[in-house]
């Protein structure tokens, strides 16, 4: 007889897990509360914009890139079919990343170049000493830092840069403030924090990693879908798993998860206005740290008193929402991202039309947007130039106005004009940023988990103490360690993994890879450098970078 698994929630975690169980042999069904699946990484209709029997226009939380090293979901992509080939052939390279400031015209900083890597600090030098303002003790210090993550051993990172964060790490406060903006502001956009709250266990390998996938040769350190996220890949995806047999709800909410004597029992769920409970062998929790900590009961933290911690982490979330501008005209700015270093509200965009050689948008809306400039806006706190308030405190229609002009101010300097007003068609903000009560601060559905100082001790593995009880989330520890789709899905098969065990299965359990290995021409240099400071860290001696 097949073992059900019931998860609660279908967003990437939700539906990676689902994938690895179905093709094990296991009963699926995925209880999923929005309409749209894929979560935080849903693409969606800007509804009412299609007319004369048009589609929608394509909104999004945020725009989706692949960087370099994901491993976990590009193997997921591989084994989603998709017309003659698979989600993975959707994939397409971006070969620019350029930054915009207030007081310079585009600056590139490529993201895909062809040179051998000679030493570190040859290539922070290459990547960095381009009118950015910084000094060479700047590119130094940062490399010096950067260096200092590469050789240190595992159980440091861990345990030691967990508790100290980004700002203090590279000694921000002694350097100038060019290398304050850009080394210790890249947070902002990375993962939508301060510097000074991120922890070095996060930030620090993320920043090696890219940096090396930058100075690889020969291929992009990131990649985007060719088109609209649902249509390239979660849609297909969703029907290969009905096709093997998941039963997935949409709009199906969650009410409560019963735990009885250290057991889950069940769980309530609303669906086309009926309350029911639903039951099953397993249950895979896969919703995100800030609903799941809701659900958490006094039976289930005496069961399992690890749990606390992910109530603690409900409140390490920021924000990190998209906008999205239809244009009259395509407008590429570069190919690739652009990060607009002096916006307070640390911006950054993608034209996506240029990445989109299938998609005919005079299929969409009125049949005149010719162009979508995709934003992420992280930083929601901070003033903004035109109405000196926060993202927080602006009506929809400030923010688009607010985001526009920072936009000008970084794109259009010294004398170029790329962006312009009559070029706007229209616009649409993620539907997860609410505006309930216009006399308050709009509120976020989903915002983004936070990797604080000290978080590692709080967050959960996969399985838990509760045995039919699993969880599959980016707050969930994993090797990528960071809140992300990637994170989502190496959680879901750590949760797939700990079922198989648990059960007894003879199948063969998910692949789970190594992140942030720095390896420099697939040979792993960096060995006798870790093994030396692991030396060291066990005598509790500081790193010194040495190999003996």
């Amino acid at each position: 007889m097949l073992k059900k698994v019931v998860i609660l929630g279908g967003g990437v975690a939700g539906m990676s897990a689902a994938h690895e169980l179905v093709v094990r042999g296991y009963e699926v069904s995925v209880y999923e509360f929005k309409s749209i699946p894929g979560g935080k990484a849903r693409s969606m209709p800007f509804v009412g914009s299609g007319t004369g029997g048009r589609k929608d226009l394509p909104g999004e939380h945020g725009f989706r890139l692949f960087p370099r090293f994901y491993r976990h979901v590009i193997d997921t992509l591989k084994r989603i079919p998709y017309e003659n080939g698979t989600v993975y052939d959707n994939l397409t390279e971006v070969t620019r990343l350029d930054i915009a400031t207030y007081t310079a015209p585009l600056l590139p900083l490529l993201a895909k170049i062809e040179f051998s890597l000679d030493n570190f600090m040859v290539v922070i030098r290459d990547l960095f000493d381009n009118g950015l303002g910084l000094s060479m003790d700047d590119l130094e210090q940062y490399g010096r830092k950067l260096w200092q993550v590469m050789t240190s051993c595992d159980e440091r990172i861990r345990e030691e840069y967990n508790l100290i964060d980004w700002w203090n790490f590279i000694e921000a406060d002694q350097q100038s403030p060019a290398f304050q903006k850009i080394f210790a502001g890249f947070t902002k956009t990375l993962v939508a924090c301060q510097s000074k709250i991120a922890n070095t266990q996060t930030v620090g390998p993320v920043a090696v990693q890219m940096t090396l996938d930058i100075t690889t040769p020969g291929t992009s350190f990131v990649r985007l879908l060719n088109g609209p996220t649902n249509d390239k890949w979660v849609n297909p995806w969703l029907t290969f798993l009905r096709d093997q047999g998941v039963d997935y709800h949409l709009e199906a909410k969650v009410e409560s998860i019963d735990c009885v004597d250290g057991v889950i029992r069940g769980a309530k769920v609303t669906e086309n206005g009926k309350t029911f409970d639903v039951e099953a062998d397993y249950y895979i929790a896969a919703f995100p740290v800030e609903v799941m900590g809701k659900f958490i009961t006094e039976a289930m933290v005496q069961a399992d008193p690890s749990l606390v911690g992910v109530q603690k982490l409900v409140d390490s979330v920021a924000w990190m929402n998209g906008i999205q501008y239809y244009l009259k005209e395509e407008l590429p700015i570069t190919h690739g991202h652009v990060i607009y270093l002096d916006a307070p509200w640390s911006l950054t965009s993608v034209s996506q039309k240029q990445f989109w050689p299938d998609i005919d948008l005079s299929q969409y809306g009125d049949g005149t947007v010719k162009g979508v400039l995709s934003v992420d806006i992280s930083d929601w706190d901070t003033p903004g130039v035109l109405f000196g308030k926060s993202a927080t405190l602006c009506t929809a229609e400030e923010i688009k106005a607010e985001v526009w002009a920072q936009m000008k101010l970084s794109l259009n300097v010294d004398g170029a004009v790329i962006l312009e007003d009559d070029v706007l068609h229209s616009w649409f903000l993620d539907t997860d940023i609410q505006f309930e009560n216009p006399d308050q601060a709009c509120t976020n559905m989903e915002p983004l988990l936070i990797n604080r100082v000290g978080t590692w001790d709080d967050r959960p593995e996969a399985y838990t103490a509760i045995p039919n009880l699993f969880l599959a989330a980016d707050y969930v520890r994993t090797n990528t360690n960071l809140a992300t789709m990637e994170g989502a899905n190496e959680a879901a098969r750590r949760a797939v993994n700990a079922i198989l065990k648990q059960d007894g299965s003879t199948e063969e359990p998910c692949e789970i890879w190594e992140m942030y290995t720095f390896e420099l021409g697939h040979i792993d240099l960096l060995k006798p450098f870790h093994h030396h400071d692991k030396q060291r860290f066990e005598k509790g001696l500081p790193w010194d970078g040495k190999l003996f």
